[in-house]
């Protein structure tokens, strides 16, 4: 997959685009999301999730670190966010997810972004001043 952007200017439509990519997601596929606070990679989780079938609530795991989810493939969603880089990573059992039977999507990718493995798909979003998100795609 070439770099490209998709643009969403609703929850629902950001949503949607995760719905796309969680139906499109295959067992041990790896989505790295990165982007500030309220860019929207809880809500494009959210649609993911809703892709395998997920109906539980799904909400930023950062107190928990990780949270998991059973639907068609098992959801590992990590938050990175108050992990101080590549080592809290792996002390935390994380590179057990990166190789998993499932779809792990990690929100703070950034922290952790030399230890993902190629083909994980890195998805950068940025809030724009109208309020629209801009989903970069690609693959590392």
């Amino acid at each position: 997959m070439n770099d490209h952007i998709v643009i969403t200017r609703t929850p629902e439509e950001t949503k949607a685009l995760g719905e796309r990519a969680g139906k499109n997601a295959h067992a041990g596929a790896i989505i790295a999301l990165s982007g500030g606070l309220g860019a929207g990679k809880t809500c494009f989780t959210q649609g993911i999730a809703r892709a395998l079938g997920i109906n539980e609530p799904v909400t930023s795991p950062t107190y928990a670190i990780v949270s998991e989810y059973k639907g068609r493939l098992p959801l590992y969603h990590i938050d990175a966010y108050r992990l101080s880089g590549e080592k809290d990573f792996i002390d935390i059992g994380g590179e057990d997810f990166l190789d998993s039977d499932g779809i792990c999507v990690i929100e703070w990718a950034e922290k952790i972004g030399r230890i993902l493995p190629p083909g994980a798909l890195y998805i950068t979003i940025e809030l724009q001043p109208d309020g629209s998100r801009h989903f970069l795609y690609r693959k590392i």
